[in-house]
């Protein structure tokens, strides 16, 4: 075997067992001979320069920084959706397809998907190679992430095929899992970085870095939704069966697509997804429903914003506005104590939120707030898990924040270290109620410290 077929059999070898990884998430070898393999390419190429391209799989971070990003001109405008928040209006949604449709199918057949909440990108691949990327922008145009694209892990830098389309416009979504941003976060907070607020910025902040090792770091992911050019192939005439041929050739796509016969079963899917939520492991915001036959599409055409055959059924909002009323401050059994924000009741996902656990001293220092501070609340499954300021007006970012909770940490912090010691409980729950011009009912934590001792 000649060094040249040396190198292409491992290339192929290392684009397969990606795919086998990120695509079809069915592994065929450990991670341990992926890693012997890929450095022993690396090797190769490291020794023989001359014989590196751009496809394999060893360049996917090589990019030197950016000074700024280039722009780049959809061919084919990246429209966004029309929205329905009741079934309501999911069926005046059909009734609008009805009424344009001189001949319907029965029952007409929808391609539905859960509305991931990333951001929306088009990946261009010339003759089967990655050669561009682009965020959607404002629809028209985006910003170049071409050389950050090429870092995420389940995206192949070469389709799958053997035959290769001439032009292949890739268009999808790149988020980030939650188990990935709890990660990232933790390594912020151990270096003393800012954390990101939610996985949809952490996301947005990882694209549109100008360093392309920063974004080779961070676990993104890629989940495809439709094709945009496309020269030199011929694809399948429905939705569905152009998102599993995208499957078979590498490309990503979400697990959770199904095919839906009729109104009733497209409901039905919309319900599932909304009670699996929190257990997909990434955020969702909604579901995408969309006629599945192509030529169907092609009919109904569009609208000036938004396609007349797609819309996104979106869930009840997991995340509202509301004002910090108040802090109080719950003493365990073990003396420990915990600060629970007070908040003007707001309707969050189906439910009336009125408190929410500000859970430590560090999570206070984070968030920096005040009594009175705009505050983001936030929904997850049937758990509040999180509150974070959010200056709405120019006073409120400029006022005096010198009784804010932060500034007095310096006593506080020991109530969330020393557990087990109730008279810090007193002493620091008096301050921290003295630096929002209260008092605490001193009485009763005594009485708390003395029943514990």
């Amino acid at each position: 075997m000649s060094l040249q077929q040396q190198i292409d059999t491992l290339r192929q070898d290392l684009r397969r067992y990606e795919y086998e990884y990120h695509v079809l998430d069915n592994p065929t070898i450990p991670d341990a001979e992926y890693d012997r393999l890929f450095h022993q390419l690396k090797a190769l190429e490291a020794e023989y320069p001359e014989l590196i391209t751009a496809d394999s799989p060893t360049q996917r971070v090589g990019a030197k920084p950016l000074s700024g990003f280039t722009q780049i001109r959809h061919e084919i405008p990246m429209l966004s959706l029309d929205n329905a928040f009741s079934d309501e209006e999911f069926y005046a949604f059909v009734k609008r397809i009805e009424d344009r449709l001189i001949r319907l199918p029965e029952p007409l057949t929808f391609c539905c998907e859960p509305k991931l909440d990333g951001l929306a990108v088009s990946i261009l691949y010339v003759n089967g190679i990655l050669t561009q990327a682009a965020t959607r922008g404002d629809g028209t145009t985006g910003e170049d992430i071409t050389a950050n694209i090429r870092t995420i892990r389940n995206i192949p830098l070469q389709l799958l095929m053997d035959n290769q389309p001439e032009c292949l416009e890739v268009r999808g979504e790149v988020f980030m899992p939650h188990e990935g941003f709890e990660r990232l976060n933790q390594q912020a907070l151990e270096k003393g970085e800012k954390t990101f607020a939610n996985p949809r910025n952490a996301a947005a902040g990882s694209l549109r870095q100008l360093d392309p090792k920063i974004t080779s770091k961070r676990p993104l992911v890629l989940n495809a939704y439709g094709i945009g050019i496309a020269e030199g192939v011929d694809l399948p005439n429905t939705h569905y069966d152009r998102l599993q041929w995208l499957k078979s050739i590498g490309i990503p796509v979400n697990p959770e697509i199904r095919l839906c016969n009729g109104t009733d079963e497209v409901l039905d899917f919309y319900r599932d997804i909304q009670n699996k939520r929190s257990a997909l492991g990434y955020d969702i915001d909604g579901t995408v429903l969309k006629i599945n036959d192509i030529a169907l599409q092609e009919k109904l055409g569009f609208i000036s914003k938004a396609p007349r055959w797609a819309i996104a059924y979106k869930f009840p909002a997991q995340e509202e506005l509301t004002r910090l009323n108040d802090v109080e401050f719950q003493v365990g059994r073990t003396g420990a104590i915990t600060p629970v924000a007070k908040l003007e009741p707001v309707f969050v996902a189906g439910v009336t939120v009125s408190n929410a656990t500000l859970h430590n001293g560090d999570e206070i220092e984070r968030l920096d707030i005040a009594i009175g501070d705009t505050v983001v609340i936030r929904r997850a499954g049937d758990v509040i898990h999180k509150l974070s300021a959010y200056y709405t007006t120019v006073a409120q970012q400029m006022r005096d924040r010198s009784f804010s909770l932060k500034l007095v940490l310096y006593v506080i912090r020991p109530l969330f270290v020393l557990k087990a010691k109730p008279l810090h409980v007193v002493l620091e729950a008096y301050s921290v109620q003295h630096s929002v011009k209260k008092r605490l009912n001193i009485s009763f934590l005594v009485r708390q410290w003395i029943l514990m001792a």
